[in-house]
């Protein structure tokens, strides 16, 4: 069985809940990503969404707002989606289907231990499952 800590990328970066965007889009420039996870120091670390390079500039410079005032907090909506590290990548990629979301957090022991992606997907699938799974969580 191949599990999601099989298939992410470890190291993943977080953002707690109270830094700014501008910090949120440093870190994201710094490790070339497009996406953090946003942990809520108040309560244990826990993960409490994902703020995306898209969201800092659809929900925060189109509208004016200022990203060095506005906090990841401010962004986070909704119920953070994330699976166990020790889950099939077919739960996995259900999770990201159902959802349509392109990124995953593995959390192993109430702590995020990597991030599945698209790229990660794309390694493991075969050309006709990879299809699929595009077609999914593109779908309108």
């Amino acid at each position: 069985m191949t599990t999601a800590k099989d298939i992410m990328h470890r190291g993943a970066q977080w953002i707690p809940r109270y830094e700014t965007l501008d910090r949120a889009a440093q870190l994201m420039r710094d490790h070339e990503l497009g996406s953090l996870p946003v942990s809520d120091p108040d309560n244990g670390d826990r993960m409490c969404g994902i703020i995306t390079d898209r969201d800092i500039v659809v929900k925060c410079i189109a509208y004016g707002h200022d990203p060095a005032r506005m906090t990841c907090g401010d962004l986070c909506e909704g119920t953070p989606r994330w699976i166990d590290a020790g889950a099939d990548i077919s739960d996995a990629l259900q999770e990201m289907e159902s959802h349509q979301i392109k990124r995953l957090p593995v959390v192993e022991n109430k702590r995020m231990v990597g991030m599945i992606s698209e790229t990660d997907i794309a390694r493991h699938l075969a050309d006709d499952q990879l299809a699929e799974f595009v077609q999914r969580v593109y779908a309108a």
